[in-house]
């Protein structure tokens, strides 16, 4: 999938400007409330028509205000799943998922359904009305009857936002099973770091209507000046590992990625699946010397790559790790004590319970040796 987005809208006194590319199976536009991450996804659906910009979807102009075309939202095959499910209350589950099958473009085969059906998980729930399900269930039925009109685009503005911890880590799983198993690309909105650096193949970051950075989710969630100081504790790097071993005697999965073996909490994977790892950076320690009688696990060998401006208190350290990048939040203290420079060599220091489920995501089988490393 291409989409190639070049807007301007004003909105009354807010003024919509986004220009960037992405060719991912997941974009994830990213922003605090009132960035403009709604109303930029309401431009691709089609329903606001810009004053000014051009909007293409797999080389097909949907929008382009020099040349007069607009392609009306009916004719777009976009799905759009919203924070809430909006389900038809008087309508089972099945029926709901049915609704969505009207949509398509071609008749759906039967098997299609039962196929979303296993993957969302709501087999059990085919016969309940919405208000017998929970949040979670009601999303993953929304998500269901989206992809049941057969879309060329999935668009998901904040589906988890009004779900608590335990219902969104339910239905990440999910989200996931979708983007390797149906290839609809999804454009995923969302303030929540842990959310798009888990998911994001492109992550694109907003803020006051204008686009600060676009590109690979993993260049991005790296730069440390792009997020708040509360979103800051969340950012780092991300890795991609392959399932080498499991220790069943310490309930430990054994992970291979270019920067080294890493020990992690227990994980259902087979031996050779991939995944992508995100290491906080606030949860990284350096040494100067191979550290001894430690309690973390895992010790990895790296090189300072850059040192970030002593403005603040505490400051980013990159650390090259065989071809991977390495994030560390150190106080200025503890770089003057232990002299951190540019091309010093040092050990990368992580526990392994650092590595809770949010930061362990994008599972997918894959062949022995198919990570880097």
């Amino acid at each position: 999938m291409s989409l190639e987005i070049d807007i301007t809208h004003r909105l009354g006194g807010f003024l919509l400007q986004a220009r960037f590319e992405s060719d991912g199976p997941i974009t994830a536009l990213f922003g605090r409330s009132g960035a403009g991450k709604t109303s930029l996804v309401n431009v691709i659906a089609g329903i606001i028509r810009p004053t000014q910009g051009r909007v293409a979807l797999d080389g097909q102009v949907l929008l382009d205000t020099a040349q007069g075309v607009f392609v009306p939202m009916h004719k777009r095959r976009i799905g759009y799943v919203f924070q809430e499910g909006r389900l038809f209350p008087h309508l089972t589950v099945r029926q709901n998922l049915l609704y969505g099958r009207w949509f398509a473009k071609e008749a759906d085969p039967a098997e299609r359904l039962e196929t979303l059906v296993e993957l969302l998980g709501i087999a059990s729930l085919l016969n309940r009305r919405p208000a017998a399900l929970s949040g979670g269930e009601k999303q993953r039925v929304a998500i269901g009857r989206a992809l049941l009109a057969g879309p060329r685009l999935l668009l998901m503005d904040e589906p988890l936002a009004s779900l608590d911890e335990p219902r969104k880590a339910e239905i990440l799983p999910y989200i996931e099973r979708l983007r390797d198993a149906t290839r609809v690309p999804i454009v995923y909105v969302s303030h929540t770091v842990e959310e798009v650096a888990r998911l994001a193949s492109t992550l694109v970051v907003m803020s006051g209507g204008r686009i600060e950075a676009a590109g690979p989710a993993a260049d991005i969630i790296a730069r440390l000046d792009l997020f708040s100081s509360e979103d800051r504790a969340e950012v780092g790097a991300i890795l991609e590992a392959r399932v080498a071993a499991q220790d069943p005697q310490f309930q430990l999965t054994l992970l291979e990625a270019r920067a080294g073996r890493l020990a992690v909490p227990r994980l259902e994977a087979a031996i050779g699946t991939i995944l992508k790892v995100r290491v906080r950076a606030r949860d990284v320690m350096l040494a100067i010397r191979r550290p001894e009688g430690l309690s973390a696990q895992n010790i990895l060998d790296g090189v300072i790559t850059a040192i970030g401006v002593a403005n603040r208190p505490v400051v980013e350290v990159r650390i090259d790790c065989h071809g991977d990048t390495v994030l560390a939040q150190l106080t200025q203290r503890a770089i003057h004590d232990l002299g951190l420079v540019p091309g010093r060599a040092v050990h990368v220091v992580l526990k392994s319970v650092a590595f809770d489920r949010a930061s362990l995501g994008g599972l997918r089988p894959g062949a022995e040796g198919n990570a880097q490393h």
